[in-house]
């Protein structure tokens, strides 16, 4: 019985691991909310110190430069190292959008 509870909680996760995903951002064009609202793991407050640390130094050249941010550490830099973009426009894609919008239908 143990066995089978156990299997079916994996199998549940495993389906909703993509619903809470980190959606792709523009980390260099992106406002707080925006990133907030994208990245996993990245609230208000850590948005908020990702665009003033964007603001003090300039643009981010790389992924890892984000790290340096008070409060970005390796686990959720890590966890959202595929959504962060450093150019293209999907801060403006991202809030524009809901994650799960459907098609329109072709008649």
């Amino acid at each position: 019985m143990f066995k089978k509870t156990l299997c079916a909680l994996a199998l549940c996760l495993a389906m909703a691991l993509p619903a809470i995903a980190a959606t792709p951002v523009n980390i260099n064009t992106a406002n707080a909310q925006t990133i907030a609202a994208s990245l996993d793991g990245v609230g208000l407050a850590k948005a908020q110190a990702i665009v003033a640390y964007r603001t003090a130094h300039g643009p981010f050249k790389s992924v890892d430069d984000v790290g340096n941010v008070k409060g970005i550490g390796t686990k959720t830099l890590a966890r959202n190292r595929e959504a962060i973009h450093l150019s293209g426009n999907f801060a403006a894609t991202a809030s524009a959008k809901p994650k799960h919008a459907k098609r329109p239908r072709k008649h």
